[in-house]
């Protein structure tokens, strides 16, 4: 795809940006009227959403997780469905399965929770990894076998997954291989003390919202075509680049000292996932072109889970957090 050069094109763009951005500040407020604080998680929820990337929630429980993407889903115009991953469920109850119709005398087909637009997978470490691998293959392939027969997912088709970091009896941790199917990694901290008291609020008040549909999946389509348009520099791609180049090779970035810590680095899909995140993020904030600090911005929940650190780092008590915040230190923005 040839980038747009000349100001006047970057212009038309901007005001398309403006227009079309309005719709999904008003999907951000009426998340807000449900979800208190949690601005954090809601963006990155929209930048899934326009970037048609699978969204991996992570924190401890009763952090409004679940109840943020399903709130998301009411307030968009698709089917949504919702999997609770527990210990005894199988690739079947996800996928769907062939059913014996004796009147018939043939089987049929029975389509699981998979063929919706908008997927929750809730505590999806609670499965172990055959159930896993049926979700994270159709995440990948956006189509599903049953017996002989190909289905295509519909579209849009988003996965919003949640998981516990705190229990570890019972649970199946996501391969590392199998965890870059998600585009985003988010880690979701508590609220903030007055944020904490309107949540209580709320609760004990006993009045419930009714979360109205703000946007048509003909819009999503529109938005992320329109993102696709969205200037992107030279340098902010080389920048993209450097910053996922010395997560592989730290040391022809001046921080020999990451080699030990590192047992991988990303993938090329961490490239993709930084660029499409960080043009999402400026399409978020009604800007028509890149900035470093969209790249800064994401760059931590597109690697935290595309970097995979050594025991040595887990001795040292390292996160691959704090590799990524090194590197970001390092590499010069342009």
């Amino acid at each position: 795809m040839e980038y747009t050069s000349t100001s006047e094109d970057i212009k038309i763009i901007i005001e398309k940006v403006r227009e079309k951005s309005k719709d999904f500040t008003l999907l951000s407020k009426e998340i807000n009227q449900v979800i208190v604080g949690q601005k954090y998680m809601i963006n990155r929820l929209l930048i899934g959403l326009l970037s048609n990337g699978h969204v991996l929630l992570e924190g401890v429980p009763g952090l409004a997780k679940t109840l943020a993407i399903k709130t998301l889903a009411e307030a968009l115009d698709g089917e949504f469905s919702r999997i609770q991953f527990t210990p005894d469920l199988l690739p079947a109850d996800v996928l769907g399965t062939l059913i014996y119709n004796m009147k018939d005398n043939d089987f049929s087909i029975k389509k699981g929770p998979i063929f919706a637009n908008f997927i929750l997978a809730d505590e999806i470490n609670r499965s172990p990894a055959k159930v896993q691998s049926a979700l994270l293959e159709a995440m990948q392939e956006k189509q599903v076998t049953i017996g002989d027969k190909t289905f295509r997912l519909k579209e849009p088709f988003l996965v919003l997954a949640t998981q516990n970091p705190i229990d570890q009896e019972g649970t199946y941790p996501l391969p590392e291989a199998q965890v870059d199917r998600f585009m985003l990694k988010c880690v979701i901290s508590y609220p903030d003390f007055e944020q904490e008291r309107t949540i209580l609020r709320q609760n004990i008040s006993g009045e419930k919202y009714q979360v109205k549909k703000i946007i048509t999946l003909d819009k999503i389509f529109q938005a992320r075509e329109l993102i696709k348009e969205i200037y992107m520099d030279e340098k902010i791609e080389s920048y993209i680049l450097n910053v996922v180049f010395a997560t592989r090779y730290p040391e022809k970035y001046n921080i020999p000292n990451l080699k030990p810590y590192i047992l991988f680095g990303s993938s090329p899909r961490g490239s993709i996932s930084m660029a499409l995140a960080a043009k999402a993020n400026a399409f978020l904030n009604q800007r028509g072109f890149v900035i470093p600090e969209d790249v800064k911005s994401v760059a931590k929940d597109v690697l935290r889970h595309r970097v995979g650190i050594t025991y040595e780092a887990e001795a040292e008590n390292i996160s691959s957090e704090d590799i990524i915040d090194q590197i970001l230190n390092s590499v010069k923005a342009p």
